[in-house]
């Protein structure tokens, strides 16, 4: 045992002032346990389960961001019900495509980040600083991403300084941009898009974008194969978040099965979708 154990005193990086990034401690004290770290040996091929589709959409006092429950590994289904839409702090959400097991564990540091930035600073981040702070991370495992690894996720969040919901993208590289009023990654993200084009109207409600949201996942898992469509017989719905100048907060599947239902209540004759 270290000295510092013996004492009851935490070891002596941890008493030494420095940045409020917590991937910068880590950085410094142990690099090993950071994602971007981690090297595939030469020539390895890894088919991991890739999760998608996500989606999100600003409304009139917020965003509503989500997910479809379905994981890939090649051609199998390697999971029905995964969680890929997160709370990262009392005014974000992300949501997550790619690499399934390097982006969950992308979404706990990039939490972590900002809780420790909260402690240190005492005050929360500013939204453009997190979508940037989740951009340098994203960067960070470009490495693994040309080794087929890639993390692509979608981050949304209320703006307490303009009192608006705001959304941002981002590339392999680190790129982040922010998208209006609407948008999506994943395999299913053409289709998805193209639904959301369509369907989203600008200053709606929140219920208008929930419905929305799940209607435009519907029409991903019509043409995408890597998207899980609602799926009735387990009760699996999407996972959807909302975030308003109350916070983020994930709507209870009771409510969002009445959704699916009209949903798939107005396609049985028109299996085109909605008009």
């Amino acid at each position: 045992m270290t000295a510092g154990a013996h004492s009851g005193r935490l070891p002596a990086p941890f008493l030494v002032p420095g940045s409020s990034s917590f991937t910068e401690f880590l950085s410094a004290q142990a690099p090993g346990l950071l994602p971007s770290r981690r090297v595939l040996p030469a020539g390895a091929a890894l088919d991991a389960p890739h999760g998608t589709t996500i989606v999100t959409l600003a409304y009139s006092g917020g965003v509503v961001m989500a997910g479809d429950r379905r994981a890939t590994m090649g051609n199998l289904i390697a999971n029905r019900d995964m969680e890929k839409v997160f709370a990262t702090d009392e005014y974000s959400l992300v949501g997550i495509a790619g690499t399934a097991g390097l982006a969950v564990e992308l979404v706990r540091l990039f939490q972590v980040e900002l809780e420790h930035y909260e402690k240190i600073e005492g005050t929360l981040m500013s939204l453009e600083g997190k979508a940037n702070r989740l951009a340098s991370m994203i960067r960070g495992n470009l490495g693994m991403a040309m080794q087929g690894l890639s993390v692509v996720p979608l981050f949304a969040g209320f703006d307490v300084d303009t009192a608006q919901g705001r959304i941002f993208s981002y590339d392999v590289t680190g790129g982040c941009y922010e998208e209006h009023d609407h948008h999506s990654v994943g395999s299913g993200s053409l289709f998805a898009r193209g639904a959301l084009k369509k369907l989203y109207r600008r200053g709606g409600s929140a219920e208008e974008a929930l419905r929305t949201a799940v209607e435009a996942l519907y029409d991903a898992a019509d043409d995408d194969s890597a998207t899980g469509g609602p799926d009735v017989g387990r009760r699996i719905w999407p996972t959807v978040g909302v975030v308003d100048e109350a916070g983020a907060r994930f709507v209870p599947e009771d409510e969002i099965a009445p959704v699916v239902d009209a949903i798939i209540a107005a396609r049985v004759d028109n299996p085109g979708g909605a008009r």
